[in-house]
C-alpha cells in the first residue's frame, strides 16, 4: 500500500518521500537522522524498526549491515518492507515474504526506493530514475520522483496520503510536510512545497539565531 524513496544530495542533506492508500503514512514510515541516513519502515508497518536501523548505522554499521542485524532479530519480520540509505550513500532493501501485492525496489547513485501493492514492479525504479533526472533542491527532486512513480502507474489502488521530509544537519527536520487524507495527495504535497521552500531557511535561522531572523509578519512583531 506504499511506495517511497530515500535520497541524498551528496552534500549532507538526506530526505524521504512516501505515499500510501492509508492515512498519515509519513507519521509511521519516515525516519531520518542528521549525519546518519534515512529509513522507511513500510508495508504492514512497525515504526520501531526505523529507529533501530538508524541506531545501528549511527554506531558505524552500513545500510546493509544495519538492515541485516535488525531483520535477524525483529518479530514478524516477514510482514515488513524496509528501505535504507546510509550517510555514505550505501543502500539496502528488505521485502518480507508477506509483502503485499506486486512489489519491487529501485536504485540510483544517490537514492533507493521500494514499494508494495504497486501497479507494476517497475514503479520503484521509476522513483529513482525520476529523482536522478530532476534538478533543483533535494525536496524538488524527491517530489519529481513521486510524479515519475505516478506516471509509471503508482499504486494498484488510489493514493490518499503522502509526506516529504529532509534533514540538513541542524538537529531537526528542516522540511517535514504531510498530507494525511486527500484525493490527490502528491499534488497537494507539491502545493505545500511551493509555499514552504521560500520560507525554509528563515525558519532555520529562527531556530539557530532568532535575533538575526527576519520579521514574522504577524501582529505584535515590531521588527
Amino acid at each position: 500500500m506504499t511506495f517511497s524513496i530515500a535520497a541524498t544530495d551528496g552534500e549532507g542533506r538526506f530526505g524521504l518521500a512516501v505515499s500510501s492508500s492509508s492515512p498519515a503514512v509519513a507519521a509511521r514510515c519516515a525516519h531520518l537522522r542528521d549525519g546518519v541516513g534515512v529509513v522507511s519502515s513500510q508495508n504492514i508497518t512497525d515504526p520501531r524498526l526505523g529507529g533501530a536501523i538508524l541506531d545501528r548505522m549511527q554506531a558505524g554499521a552500513s545500510a546493509q549491515e544495519a538492515l541485516d542485524a535488525v531483520v535477524r532479530d525483529a518479530p514478524a519480520v516477514d510482514f515488513r518492507q524496509l528501505v535504507v540509505l546510509d550517510a555514505s550513500g550505501g543502500s539496502a532493501v528488505f521485502s518480507g515474504a508477506h509483502t503485499l501485492g506486486t512489489y519491487g525496489e529501485g536504485r540510483g547513485p544517490n537514492c533507493v526506493a521500494a514499494g508494495n501493492m504497486l501497479a507494476s514492479a517497475d514503479v520503484a525504479q521509476a522513483l529513482c530514475d525520476g529523482f536522478e533526472a530532476a534538478t533543483g533542491e533535494l525536496e524538488e527532486r524527491l517530489l519529481a520522483a513521486m510524479r515519475a512513480a505516478e506516471v509509471a502507474g503508482g499504486e494498484a489502488g488510489p493514493v490518499m496520503s503522502a509526506g516529504l521530509s529532509v534533514v540538513s544537519g541542524h538537529g531537526w527536520r528542516d522540511t517535514d510536510l504531510r498530507v494525511d487524507w486527500h484525493e490527490d495527495p502528491i499534488a497537494e504535497l507539491e502545493r505545500l512545497l511551493e509555499v514552504w521552500l521560500p520560507q525554509r531557511e528563515d525558519y532555520v535561522i529562527r531556530g539557530l539565531d532568532p535575533a538575526a531572523s527576519v520579521g514574522y509578519g504577524v501582529p505584535g512583531d515590531d521588527r
